[in-house]
């Protein structure tokens, strides 16, 4: 009897304790905007439940100051399971992984830089993985969302003086960033990279009678691509024809009809870029003519609610049309002259190369470039990444626009003359 009794107070003890070590995370009182701070990971489970669009700005400072029992109960979810399920996560994930950063202060290998939003969890949920299973590296990396915006990685570049301050591996996407002289340009200069994936041909998409998008030089290296589309809302298009091409953009047609990326600055530099090494600096001035206002992709997807201004077409990232209802009026047009691409760089170390091989093999593998290609919509230059794009069309500058122009010099004078077009009436 006595040892019945032990069986069973020791049970009902246990569960006690499971309890307050799932419970210390999350309650169903917590503001959805501190979780998501606090827990970005779970932003993915949030997404699978239809809670979607939580690392967008626009829509945290929509439900952000919701309860989660709120937006669970109005999602008709049952809220104790839902919790107990997130802090079940937690609790088994949230001491093994660290989605910041991996490693000592005295890392050997040091990884920097941004990823796509849509795709950084489920990405560093990849490399921790990875880096459990190969405990003999050392790693410290600091991969932030892209939101985050370039400048604290254009000042750790400004500041590193010396290459050996450099971190080993940098990725993200960015022309000002990897092509300016003063910053990353000076050392690409210098012979410091070294394209070290092992891949002599890229994606059938990207290596082709018209494009060719591996670095001839074999200093950069590159994971994928972040393609430029439209969003075409034909209620309020009225009577001109669909826009198919970036010259049909251009006609003048659609002048304070167009919206652009332009707080994206990765994607709308690609985008000025391209539009200057295809149409000139005559092109660049259409652009600007055609801008209505500038919008978050978040925004452009629901742009057909807006009360006043609303765009006949928005220039979005490719991604961000998953968000279209098949029965609204608006729908995406992947241009017929390709769509204008950002690419997501990777620059490696050619110093490092012997201790950072492994890494660099695994970031720009398959299974990695099937969570940019299919979770993310972000096309993989990986050979073996089937991308699903039944033949669609990009349009990049080429290698030989980069190498014979001052990148720096070229955007700031496309800003110059997109701003300026855009304020004459």
């Amino acid at each position: 009897m006595l040892l019945t009794f032990l069986f069973i107070y020791i049970i009902i003890f246990m569960k006690i304790r499971y309890v307050e070590v799932i419970m210390k995370y999350i309650d169903e009182n917590m503001k959805i905007v501190e979780i998501c701070n606090r827990y970005p990971e779970l932003i993915e489970i949030f997404e699978k439940y239809g809670i979607k669009n939580l690392y967008l700005e626009a829509t945290i400072k929509i439900l952000g100051n919701m309860t989660l029992k709120n937006i669970l109960i109005s999602k008709k979810i049952n809220v104790d399971t839902f919790v107990n399920m997130l802090n079940n996560y937690l609790n088994e994930n949230r001491n093994d992984v660290d989605i910041t950063t991996k490693g000592s202060s005295e890392g050997e290998i040091t990884v920097t830089g941004l990823l796509p939003c849509p795709i950084r969890i489920p990405l560093l949920e990849k490399f921790n993985e990875f880096l459990k299973v190969n405990k003999e590296l050392s790693v410290k990396y600091e991969l932030k969302a892209a939101s985050a915006g370039l400048e604290w990685l254009k000042k750790d570049v400004i500041e590193a003086n010396h290459p050996e301050k450099l971190a080993d591996i940098f990725i993200s996407a960015g022309f000002d960033l990897f092509f300016e002289d003063k910053l990353m340009g000076k050392f690409k200069k210098e012979k410091i990279f070294k394209d070290i994936t092992g891949i002599k041909t890229y994606n059938k998409d990207f290596e082709n009678e018209r494009i060719w998008l591996k670095d001839p030089d074999g200093d950069y290296s590159m994971l994928g691509v972040v393609p430029a589309v439209f969003l075409v809302n034909k209620a309020v298009l009225g009577n001109r024809e669909i826009p198919n091409t970036w010259a049909d953009i251009l006609s003048g047609k659609f002048e304070k009809s167009v919206s652009l990326p332009i707080s994206d600055f990765d994607l709308f530099n690609s985008i000025l870029i391209n539009i200057n090494q295809r149409y000139g600096e005559n092109g660049v001035k259409a652009l600007g003519k055609a801008l209505l206002k500038n919008l978050h992709p978040s925004q452009m997807v629901k742009s057909d609610k807006m009360k006043e201004d609303v765009p006949a077409i928005t220039i979005m990232p490719y991604f961000f049309t998953k968000m279209i209802k098949e029965d609204g009026p608006m729908t995406a047009i992947w241009p017929e002259d390709g769509a204008i691409i950002s690419p997501i760089f990777m620059l490696t170390k050619k110093a490092k190369e012997d201790k950072i091989k492994k890494i660099v093999d695994f970031l720009s593998g398959k299974d990695v470039g099937e969570v940019l290609s299919h979770q993310g919509l972000f096309p993989s230059v990986n050979p073996e990444v089937d991308n699903k794009l039944e033949g669609k069309k990009f349009m990049w500058c080429g290698w030989d626009y980069i190498h014979n122009n001052n990148i720096g010099d070229v955007l700031t004078n496309c800003k110059n003359l997109f701003f300026e077009s855009a304020k004459e009436e």
